[in-house]
């Protein structure tokens, strides 16, 4: 095990930033950057031992400025949508930054975690990123600090270890943007992929991708993946909660203890062989199928566009903080915020 670190690039501030490459004796290799603790690399062998990289992002630091997909970022302090761009704690109102029509996406674009520069400590497999967010920040209350810890082990693990505490009951719901193509970030479209996913429910939105409120079975519908099927295969169905997403972009409620760490989603590519088994303690996963990436040149002049890599965001629900019905993402002085995902291939 090793980590190696590099000169990435220079922020607007003048700030140096660094790539960190976490390597196992498999051929697993991870690169991360203390900007926005973005996962930029995930060398990962193929079946005949071919190791390529697996994840969409850029060569250079620039581009990461805009990263209008938030290509490998960390989202936070909150992922996902928050209804009309507000919500209600302990009888106060905190509003939010509006931007996504009348809602708020992954807390602020320009001063979300995934645009800030994080503290960066080495360990011999792992590097853990940390930085504090003061209250008010974004219109979210409390005193944060928060840590990101990768971490690439000899089982060909990739973990991802996120902690937070707040001086104020606040909303921390924390996740990667990663986009996976398991036959090269760079091989073109992930519908031929196949997805398994152990849950046996979602929530269903309305217009703006708001959840309703409604925990729905996926039997009989195209968000039923417990059997495993291509990601192609329904994704164009005359359905009218696949209309609102343009495909797959919903949260799936993971079946399990929420607290335990267990497999939530088993995702393969024939040609290459790879097989990524993915687990966390989350009670959800938001599985994006890409629907809306922008044509943009990405590492290597690879050409991303619309369906070319999927996301599996661990997350508490969208709209958590608005909906009581849902697992609480409410976390302060009495209740610390930890959890854990992990991206295994086997």
């Amino acid at each position: 095990m090793a980590v190696r670190k590099e000169v990435f690039g220079t922020a607007k501030c003048g700030t140096p930033i660094y790539r960190y490459y976490i390597t196992n004796s498999r051929g697993v290799q991870a690169g991360v950057i203390n900007y926005g603790a973005i996962l930029v690399n995930l060398f990962v062998p193929d079946k005949d031992g071919k190791v390529q990289d697996v994840v969409l992002g850029y060569d250079t630091l620039e581009p990461y400025f805009e990263n209008g997909s938030f290509f490998g970022a960390v989202i936070g302090p909150s992922a996902n949508r928050i209804a009309g761009a507000s919500f209600v704690l302990e009888g106060q109102r905190y509003n939010l930054d509006v931007n996504d029509g009348a809602n708020n996406l992954h807390s602020h674009k320009d001063d979300g975690y995934h645009k800030r520069i994080w503290d960066a400590q080495e360990g011999t497999d792992s590097v853990t990123f940390t930085l504090e967010d003061k209250d008010g920040s974004m219109g979210f209350p409390g005193n944060k600090k928060v840590s990101v810890t990768y971490t690439v082990t000899e089982d060909n693990e990739l973990k991802i270890h996120y902690q937070a505490e707040s001086d104020k009951n606040t909303i921390i719901n924390v996740t990667n943007h990663t986009y996976f193509n398991l036959a090269g970030h760079d091989a073109g479209t992930i519908l031929d992929h196949s997805l398994q996913l152990m849950a046996s429910s979602y929530t269903p939105v309305r217009e703006g991708s708001i959840p309703t409120g409604e925990i729905a079975p996926v039997e009989k519908t195209p968000f039923d993946f417990r059997a495993g099927k291509k990601i192609g295969e329904e994704i164009d169905a005359d359905n009218e909660q696949l209309r609102i997403g343009l495909g797959y972009d919903h949260n799936w409620v993971i079946d399990g203890k929420i607290g335990e760490l267990r497999k939530f989603a088993v995702a393969s590519e024939e040609t290459s062989g790879r097989v990524m088994e993915a687990y966390t303690d989350l009670p959800g996963v938001q599985f994006y199928a890409g629907n809306c990436i922008d044509p943009v040149e990405g590492k290597e002049g690879a050409s991303y566009g619309k369906r070319c890599g999927f996301c599996l965001e661990t997350q508490y629900f969208p709209d958590t903080a608005n909906k009581p019905e849902f697992p609480s993402a409410v976390f302060g002085p009495g209740r610390r915020y930890s959890a854990v995902t992990v991206y295994k291939f086997v």
